[in-house]
């Protein structure tokens, strides 16, 4: 009979399970060839170690995780007094958050999804027109419309 436990539980503190090491990390594939009588093995290796570019010390990481965080409360926040209290100073500070907040998002989603230097590189400079469009969009909306604080009161509104 099969236990399932939470890796979580016998990971405690620096001590690392069993079944966990690089070398239990790559199992065998038997693969039949054509030509030949006898099955020839293949191995296949799960990749357990960090990011190449990221050093195991570097706090950019680090301090960008929490950034994204606090900005992240920070847009919760900005959306009650957004309705209570509008103001030009709240307009282009949600203008800033949230443009802020879909550029690190999509970041995040071309980080995981686009491979290759030249798509990189592409799908980078797509990335930053289209946050200075949107900056560019709402600062305009907050200048020469209701703004973004009034607009969301409208909504709520009807």
């Amino acid at each position: 009979m099969a236990a399932i436990v939470r890796l979580s539980s016998v990971c405690r503190r620096g001590v690392k399970p069993l079944w966990y090491q690089s070398t239990l990390l790559s199992r065998p594939l038997v693969v039949p060839h054509k030509n030949q009588e006898q099955p020839y093995l293949l191995t296949a290796r799960i990749h357990a170690s960090q990011a190449l570019y990221a050093g195991s010390g570097s706090k950019a990481a680090s301090l960008h995780w929490t950034a994204e965080r606090v900005l992240s409360i920070l847009l919760l926040a900005m959306g009650p007094v957004a309705y209570f209290h509008p103001s030009p100073v709240i307009d282009y500070s949600l203008a800033a958050a949230l443009t802020l907040h879909g550029h690190w998002g999509i970041g995040q989603v071309l980080t995981d999804y686009v491979h290759g230097d030249a798509k990189v590189k592409m799908a980078n400079a797509g990335l930053f027109l289209l946050s200075t469009v949107t900056f560019a969009g709402l600062c305009y909306f907050n200048y020469n419309d209701v703004g973004i604080c009034k607009a969301i009161a409208l909504l709520w509104s009807k």
